[in-house]
């Protein structure tokens, strides 16, 4: 299932920038540009909100509050152009579970992002044909035996695996610019594939020539 983030930025240009960032991460993304749109957007299927302190209607430090009083649980990161330590903490005291003082680092912005859908996320596993998906254990599961997977690659096949339809190679890359790399082209995205074959079943892994790669049941 696509995970949601509702994303409350009044900057137009730069709310739409993040929500094309977000978009090509595989995020679901709800836009909000004021307090009044945010409180409209939020609903059971967010589960994460990026929120931008200073709002031409409101305060997000007060609907951050607002919303944890009613019940919300979502995880919070919050966008603002201060850095004073008071602002930070406000922030914090208010509910929210991360921030980042503009202007950001992109992929820091993402990274940030990742974690807090992680900690929202409940552990599941992802079935297809006779290998799953164990999130809880970080594992790639075959008739009952995990394979002997590195890091990276069960990040590769995860993402393969929850995806009906064909990865593109630019997200299976950002999977290995998170593992660390510190340079990262098609080529070692083509060895860490010719190495998942080997280990999985080349049969598993398809190659769609020019866009990238899908997992195929037998």
């Amino acid at each position: 299932m696509q995970s949601t983030i509702l994303l409350v930025e009044d900057d137009a240009v730069l709310r739409r920038g993040l929500a094309e960032l977000f978009g090509r991460e595989g995020y679901r993304v709800f836009e909000a540009a004021s307090e009044h749109e945010a409180r409209k957007s939020l609903n059971p299927q967010v589960q994460a909100v990026v929120l931008d302190v200073g709002l031409p209607d409101g305060d997000g430090v007060t609907l951050c509050r607002q919303w944890r009083s009613a019940g919300e649980t979502q995880p919070i990161l919050f966008l603002t152009a201060k850095d004073e330590e008071l602002d930070v903490v406000r922030a914090l005291d208010s509910g929210g579970n991360d921030y980042v003082t503009k202007p950001f680092r992109m992929q820091e912005l993402l990274s940030r992002v990742r974690v807090l859908m992680r900690g929202s996320t409940r552990p599941q596993s992802i079935q297809r044909d006779s290998f799953f998906v164990d999130e809880s254990k970080m594992q790639i599961v075959e008739d009952g035996e995990a394979l002997p997977l590195t890091l990276t690659e069960y990040k590769i096949v995860k993402m393969l695996m929850e995806r009906r339809g064909v990865v593109p190679r630019n997200l299976l890359l950002e999977v290995l610019w998170d593992d660390g790399s510190k340079f990262i082209d098609d080529n070692t995205l083509s060895v860490h594939m010719s190495r998942l074959r080997e280990k999985i079943g080349a049969e598993h892994i398809k190659t769609i020539r020019g866009v990238g790669y899908q997992w195929s049941d037998t």
